[in-house]
Formats: C-alpha cells, structure tokens, sequence
C-alpha cells in the first residue's frame, strides 16, 4: 500500500491479486476506488495528470504585459513535458508488456499506453516504459499511509489538548443513563427473543428500535454546540464527517472514540449477531473497527443528503434531535458493488421517519438518502461499524446473494429457467415415448 504524493495526498496505490488500484480515502468515511487495470478509470486518473501536465509549463503574466514560462524542476526529461490525451487513442494497438518484471500489472502499462502523446507511440517499448514508469512514480511513495495515520493522529492530539470538554460524563460508557431500560434490559438478556420483542423490521434490512434516554440526547447535543462554539472561536479547521455532510462533526477526533468502540462492541455487535449474521456471525462478530460522528440538517446547515451507500458494514444512525419538520431516510435496497445502480424493486422501497432517541439500524450496502429538512434543526448521531474480516472475505466472492437483492433476483430467476428448462425437457420425452 502506497501513498500518492502531491496533488492526490491521500490518495493510495493498493494491489488486490496482482491488480492495482487507486484509493482515495475521504477523512475515514467515504473512499474512491479506481481500478488502474480498467481503460475507463483510468481515463479519469489520465484526464488529471495531462492538467498535472498542462501545469508543468506555467504563463506568469507580469506587470509590464510581458509573459516568461516556467518548466517544472521536477521533470528531468524533455518526454515529460508532452500531454498525456484527455482520452484513450481506441486506434492505437498498444505493446504486450506480460514478459517484463514490472512493479505494476501489465494491464496497467497496456492501458496506460493508450493516453501517450502522439511522439511517445512510435518509440521503442523500452522508453514507453521509462515513461509510464516516470508517470507513476509520481504517485508512488512507501511512507505515505504512515505519514498520513500521523497525521490524523496530531490532529487529534492537538484538539484533545485544547478543548475543554462541557460533559466529562459523556466520554465514559455508562448504560444505565445512556440507554432507555427496555433496551439495556434485552442486551443484558442477550438472547434472541429479548432483542426481537424491542425491535422491529418494518422492511427488509432496515431494524428500528428505541435506544437512548432524552436526558442523554440533550447532553451530546449541548456537548456538540460546546465544541462547535469552540472550533468558532479558535478558528481550528476541523476535518468533517465525509464529503457529502459539509456540517458536522467527527466524535472520535475529540474524544468520543473509546466510547463508542464500547458502544460498538458491547451494544451493536450482539444486535449484529441475531440480525446480520454475515458480518455478525454465528458466535462471534466480526465488527471490529468504527467512525463515529454527528450530522446536521436545517436551516444554515446541510439540507438534504443525496442517494449513497455507506463505508461500513453496519450503520447506526440515532436521531438526537432537535425540533424539526422533513428529513426522512428513504431505502431502496441492499446492493453489492456489482448491481449497486440498479433498479429497486417495490417491496425494497421504505421511507423511515425521525423520532428521536430512536435508532435505525442497517446494512452498509443498503442504498438510502435523506429527504430534505423542511423547517427546525436537526441532528443525528451516526456510528459506521467496519469488519476487516468481511472486507478481505468479500474480495474473494462473486456470489453476494446471501444479502445483496439483486444478486437474489438474479438467483431465483436462474431458479425458475432451470425448473422451466426441466419441465420442458421432460414433456418433451413423455411424447416421444407417446409417439413410440
């Protein structure tokens, strides 16, 4: 695992069996993959680097109208001044490169060579290769994801050190003010039948239950404004939940993270067991890892939140308040990465509304989006669930219909040709055997 140096700082080159791929993780929430060995993603890493490119040659305007250009230090030779194409020569038949020892995937230098410039295809394959070299190792730098872990883990230190906390009581577990009594009596059962008599599933996949006590609510909201107040007048640049909340914030960043890895382990993973045995398992779960964050919705907030699937496996999203009209969560359907655009079926369609203390547990892959807030303020407490064990087993698959809905059509549909097939096949023989 690599980290990309320069304008993708973040950005990481991973190898899944051979085959490269290009990570953007988004502040520990949303992460954008792109694989290196597909022409199509690739184009939109190319269509980047030839403005990367376009860049290297810069025209300083100076007061007197006159212009000078200046080369970029970093590119030793005259090759890498040339564009990249903004899209793939499709008529050009690019070079095998299966039988070099290369850091990357053949697929890669195959597909790369197609966004040349013009004066690069006719060069030997040895210099093409320098070049594609040259253009990678741009974003190729061994340090990188432990440069990037001590990062955040600075950022977090340095607003752990500065912020005075309004709620010290807050950052310690303790259930019996946090959680309503019909929750925390059937977690402390633990059984099957005690979960179940407090949580329903008014659509498949989708499991609501009340969950936290008002007094609790209260206090994490105040404990919000507090730190959102301090933020405002120590004018610190904090790192938001992900891309599509701009307001918010992340409670693990000031000290909220053993909390609800508590919140994680003790209170969603026995829920997880009973209700998603494919991250839950028979006997012990696999979530192991979680982001835990707050959102917020109203006026002079974020209004609405688009149509998307969530990084976890499980999320927890519990309403804390505070008066508000709208902003319903609308589902439609569990779906891996392969059907993850498809079309919804009519019993996969669910509109859930706030109440709040209440909680909406679901699938990670459960596709949903979030009406918008039509009047009031509205905040929610949202704890991403991980399971590395899931992830590294799913990399693996190509069967998802234990969960995924459409990979479940698709089954049954195959279901019903063969019987079709079966039954055709067998009227077929009782009449030849008629006609014998």
């Amino acid at each position: 695992m690599r980290n990309l140096p320069g304008l993708f700082q973040e950005c990481l080159i991973t190898s899944d069996g051979g085959k490269p791929s290009l990570s953007l993780p988004l502040f520990d929430s949303v992460e954008l993959d792109i694989d290196l060995g597909c022409s199509i993603c690739l184009g939109s890493v190319m269509s980047i680097e030839r403005r990367r490119s376009e860049q290297s040659l810069m025209q300083i305007n100076g007061s007197n109208g006159t212009s000078m250009m200046l080369s970029s230090p970093s590119s030793p030779s005259p090759q890498s001044h040339q564009r990249l194409r903004l899209n793939p020569n499709t008529n050009h038949n690019p070079e095998n490169y299966e039988d070099l020892h290369l850091e990357f995937n053949p697929c890669v230098y195959t597909s790369l060579e197609r966004y040349l410039p013009a004066s690069m295809l006719t060069v030997t394959r040895q210099l093409k290769v320098d070049y594609m070299k040259e253009i990678l190792a741009r974003y190729y730098s061994p340090q990188g994801e432990r440069n990037r872990v001590q990062k955040h883990r600075e950022y977090r230190q340095k607003i752990i050190e500065s912020y005075q906390p309004l709620h010290r009581e807050l950052y310690t577990m303790n259930p019996e003010t946090f959680f309503v009594p019909s929750f925390l009596e059937a977690i402390n059962k633990n059984t099957e039948e005690s979960l179940r008599r407090i949580i329903s599933e008014p659509s498949p996949g989708v499991f609501t239950f009340e969950m936290l006590h008002k007094d609790f609510c209260d206090m994490l909201l105040s404990e919000v404004d507090n730190f959102e107040k301090w933020v405002t007048e120590s004018n610190f640049k904090i790192m938001r939940p992900n891309l599509m909340n701009k307001y918010g914030a992340v409670l693990d960043d000031f000290g909220f993270e053993t909390m609800l890895e508590k919140l994680m382990d003790d209170f969603v993973r026995p829920i997880s067991k009973v209700f998603f045995p494919e991250v839950g398992g028979s006997t012990d779960s696999t979530l192991d890892s979680h982001h835990g964050f707050v959102v917020e919705y109203g006026k002079d907030r974020d209004v609405d939140l688009g149509f998307h699937v969530d990084d976890s496996e499980l999320t927890l999203n519990v309403c804390l308040g505070r008066q508000f009209s709208g902003g319903d969560l609308y589902f439609r359907g569990i779906r891996c990465d392969k059907h993850v655009n498809t079309e919804y079926q009519p019993e996969e369609s669910f509109d859930y509304s706030h109440v709040i203390g209440h909680a909406v547990l679901h699938s990670g892959r459960h596709r949903y989006g979030a009406r918008a807030t039509r009047s009031g303020h509205r905040i929610n407490l949202l704890v991403w669930c991980r399971s590395s064990a899931f992830r590294e087993l799913k990399k693996y698959q190509k069967d998802f219909s234990a969960w995924c809905g459409e990979c479940q059509r698709e089954q049954r549909e195959r279901q019903r040709l063969s019987v079709a097939a079966t039954k055709l096949q067998l009227l077929r023989r009782r009449g030849d055997n008629t006609a014998a």
